[in-house]
């Protein structure tokens, strides 16, 4: 039976406030057959939910198409809904039902009628202190409703409140974007929170990124002054009619309990001064000020919202050896606590975070800097109160309790856990629970750092989105979660900032007035961070087939090829200005962050790699002129880079294993330098007693170029290493997150400099791509992205039994498990979704010995090519769930391999 579900419009569900022309929808197929590929399909549309009326529709179209399928055939109208099915044909000829109705809701979609509203803010002479403030105002309706939305924006965070409602589940409104470029405004369906008569519409203001603290400087201000609210309801009757209600000078301003509340510094709340939002007894509320603020910067929500995922139960309190009562969560967490409490009126209660406890066991917040991270309650003494946070987050696993009774339940504190609400896609587990403690780390470094941007840290005085981070992490993310509407919006912002020149900020959103301070002649621009401008597009094309993304970034790629190659006077080198290199590589000198990889050498391959992927999305565009000057750029480059960096007897200059590892993973070598490359790598690797010695920049490209070159089982050696330098070195020291440095811990238990040690810091999760692409060897394929073809490409080492690994593509969710049975037999299982075709290597296998589901090959229908593949042996096969068995030809390495933990 064919069927189609999990509908999408623009990677989500049921979006509401979408200013896009064409939207473009997706959806699975689902079948009981294998081998089951989309030969058409038909979408209609409607204003009613029934689809008596159908405002638009396709027609049976001739057509595998199942993703990004544009509605470029139909004009939507500004502020509607309209609700989508689908039905689909496939070519055995079957033909599903209609699915299960979606919907969309538009915004304002540029209409010139848009915000009527006045941008308000607190007059100063109201309101002199650090409190957020509030913003309300008072409104009768006098017909039936039939339905209401709130568009809002505001310069710093909101929190809307509807007839003392909270409107909506999304926190951190409007997102952190290039403030002074673009600013997004947010859309709540508020019809079921409105009554007949008096009603209330009230919103707390804070700084939040806007005008809060902002940098390691300490900056405030960063973006202007004065926060502000700029909002619209508008209200459908049943009779047809419409009325709005907007922000202007008539609304009134208060102080509020939020005495202070900063993403830094945590928040200040005197739970005395509550008072209801009708309360005028005992509240002074004073007129608005109209602020005059542009509007032509407003764009739609593009993100994902920041939700409360996840609740947390504290495992313990512990009393330190200073006798410090503290919490431990278990995990190394991003949010906040909820906790309730009991005490007299005027009595205040401290919660503080810390991501560790030092080598004595006591509370340690060092590492925050200046962030404090403080949570400071005050009682109103009427029974128990429950508190939590509005404008601030805090990264942490361990809270100390200051002021709390001397009996103390865990019951009353819940650690909520807040992030872009990205959709979960993949899934690994293997037979070893320290690999898997790593896959989980990776995991939880991602959600406490993908908090509306991709922040390289989220609890120190920091927490900016550092392009370099961000690249080398894309697609790692993407495996883990669907990243592509988060990535969306920030390269919308990456591009916003990015310079006249083509340059691109270490950070984006880009603070400028703190970036200049501490790197030399430049703040901005480094190879491998301002890279991100070329590979974060790429790599989103490349995971879910975004054409129309990798359109709009493709002029911001290209500029950032023409900053590069204006730098200096050989074009085809990059051998000035300041960078990063190989961040935090262990074969620094002394004293530095910075390691030994030549840094001209470092820019001058990345300069290489980010042509080489331009040209591609040229090819993908079209832009046959294009592509033919970025094919020679390249090569001028690559002839550039061999005449400095590699002697005419084929041996790279630059002897570090970062230097080999993207000399061979950018393919910037011929046949003999290749060779000779490949060789030493292993060579490098062993000198370091089989270690790795990279930081930021070779790093996440070790292990994918030790599988490709012939060094696979040096690539588990190193997986399964549990001593420093190693990533499971940290998973034996208790993290639950990726650290910012090896030995943030060091092995006698003292600590790398407070200066900065973030223990979640996501960078060197990249390792996890390696985990999905060549272990489990779940791979895609550039010709036909976003998971169209299916590679499926297990690669078995030493120390593991078993594997296994799903992702839940555009088109479903693949599959890719694999055991060792006895007698070295070989079990692989794997699920190819409908509508894509899929290719199996089975590695060790003989065509002739496998077996799927107990029938040998050549008897099995439903597969369409076998062909060896040296020693492996490929299989062509379409969508569906398979199981292989076969004997497989074992290594002596595999045979004689140790257990994990004493692998060496």
């Amino acid at each position: 039976m064919l069927t189609v579900s999990h509908l999408r419009c623009e990677y989500k569900i049921n979006p509401i406030g979408l200013d896009i022309t064409s939207p473009r929808i997706s959806w699975h197929l689902q079948s009981d057959r294998r081998n089951c590929v989309q030969s058409a399909y038909q979408i209609q549309l409607s204003r009613t939910e029934v689809f008596d009326q159908v405002e638009w529709d396709s027609g049976k179209m001739s057509s595998d198409q199942s993703i990004h399928v544009e509605l470029d055939q139909w004009i939507p109208e500004a502020r509607t809904r309209y609700y989508y099915r689908i039905r689909a044909w496939d070519r055995a000829g079957d033909e599903s039902n209609w699915s299960e109705t979606a919907y969309f809701e538009t915004g304002f979609m540029g209409s010139e009628d848009a915000w009527q509203a006045e941008w308000i803010t607190v007059d100063p002479s109201s309101q002199q202190d650090e409190s957020c403030p509030r913003l309300r105002t008072l409104f009768e309706l006098k017909k039936p409703v039939a339905s209401a939305r709130i568009y809002v924006t505001a310069l710093g965070l909101y929190e809307l409140h509807l007839n003392n409602q909270r409107v909506g589940e999304a926190y951190f409104t409007p997102g952190w974007t290039s403030y002074s470029k673009r600013l997004q405004y947010q859309v709540y369906d508020v019809t079921n929170q409105l009554q007949n008569g008096q009603n209330l519409l009230g919103a707390y203001l804070g700084d939040g990124w806007y005008k809060g603290h902002l940098g390691w400087d300490k900056g405030q201000n960063i973006y202007g002054a004065d926060h502000a609210l700029l909002l619209e309801l508008h209200v459908q009757y049943g009779d047809g009619s419409e009325e709005r209600i907007v922000s202007n000078k008539d609304w009134e301003s208060a102080p509020s309990a939020i005495r202070m509340s900063d993403i830094y510094m945590g928040e200040t709340y005197d739970a005395r001064l509550e008072s209801e939002w009708t309360d005028s007894s005992s509240v002074v509320w004073s007129p608005v000020r109209v602020l005059d603020h542009t509007k032509e910067i407003i764009v739609a929500q593009e993100n994902v919202a920041v939700t409360k995922v996840q609740q947390l139960n504290p495992i313990g309190l512990l009393t330190t050896p200073q006798g410090e009562r503290v919490l431990d969560m278990g995990q190394n967490m991003v949010g906040w606590v909820r906790f309730s409490i009991q005490g007299e009126s005027g009595h205040t209660v401290e919660l503080r975070h810390a991501e560790i406890l030092d080598h004595a066991g006591n509370f340690y917040t060092e590492n925050l800097r200046s962030a404090t991270q403080c949570i400071r309650y005050t009682l109103k003494g009427n029974g128990v109160e429950t508190y939590e946070p509005h404008f601030t987050f805090q990264g942490f696993r361990y809270v100390k309790l200051i002021g709390f009774p001397d009996h103390v339940n865990l019951e009353d504190f819940t650690g909520v856990v807040l992030h872009s609400d990205m959709e979960h896609t993949g899934s690994f587990k293997t037979s070893s629970p320290l690999v898997n403690q790593l896959h989980h780390n990776i995991l939880w470094g991602q959600k406490g750092n993908f908090v509306d941007v991709p922040t390289d840290c989220p609890q120190r005085d920091e927490r900016l989105g550092w392009t370099g981070d961000a690249q080398m992490f894309i697609r790692t993310s993407s495996y883990l979660m669907n990243t592509a509407p988060f990535f969306t919006k920030w390269l919308r912002d990456l591009q916003a900032d990015q310079g006249e020149d083509g340059g691109i900020p270490f950070y984006v959103p880009d603070l400028r007035s703190s970036t200049s301070e501490g790197w030399g002649d430049t703040s901005h621009s480094s190879a491998a961070w301002g890279d991100a401008a070329v590979i974060c597009p790429w790599t989103i094309y490349e995971m879910y087939g975004d054409v129309r993304l990798l359109a709009e970034q493709y002029d911001s790629m290209k500029r950032w090829i023409n900053y590069i190659h204006a730098q200096g006077e050989n074009p085809y080198l990059w051998n000035t200005g300041f960078h990063f290199g190989d961040w935090l590589g262990l074969d620094s000198k002394p004293d530095s962050y910075i390691g030994a990889t030549d840094k001209d050498f470092v820019a001058t391959a990345f300069y290489a790699y980010s042509v080489s992927l331009t040209r591609k999305a040229a090819e993908v565009l079209g832009k046959a002129e294009d592509t033919v000057y970025y094919d020679n750029l390249h090569d001028n480059i690559v002839t550039a880079f061999q005449d400095e960096f590699v002697t005419p007897a084929g041996k790279l200059a630059v002897p570090t294993q970062t230097a080999h590892i993207l000399a061979l993973h950018f393919d910037l070598l011929d046949a003999t330098a290749r060779k000779r490359t490949i060789d030493q790598l292993g060579k490098l690797v062993a000198d370091a007693g089989n270690h790795l010695t990279t930081g930021f920049v070779g790093t996440p490209y070790l292990n994918p170029v030790l599988s490709d070159t012939g060094h696979h089982d040096l690539a588990y050696t190193l997986l399964f290493q549990e001593d420093y330098p190693s990533w499971l070195y940290q998973v034996t020291k208790g993290a639950t997150t990726v650290w910012e440095h090896w030995d943030g811990i060091r092995e006698d238990g003292s600590l790398w400099s407070a200066d900065m040690n973030s223990f979640n810091h996501y960078a060197y999760g990249a390792i996890g791509e390696w985990l999905y692409r060549y272990v489990a060897g779940i791979n895609t394929d550039e010709q036909q992205p976003g998971f169209h073809v299916v590679h499926i490409e297990p690669k078995p080492g030493p120390g593991l039994e078993w594997v296994e690994a799903s992702f839940e593509t555009m088109y479903g969710s693949v599959t890719s498990n694999w055991y060792r049975r006895e007698n070295n037999e070989i079990e692989v299982q794997v699920t190819i979704p409908a509508n894509t075709t899929g290719t199996v290597l089975l590695p060790g296998a003989d065509a002739q010995t496998v077996l799927e589901n107990g029938k040998p090959l050549n008897q099995v229908s439903d597969i369409h090519e076998i062909r060896a593949q040296g020693t492996d042996v490929q299989i062509a096969l379409g969508s569906g769930s398979y199981q292989f068995t076969y004997l497989a030809a074992v290594s002596e390495k595999e045979i004689d391999a140790q257990q994990p933990g004493q692998t060496g």
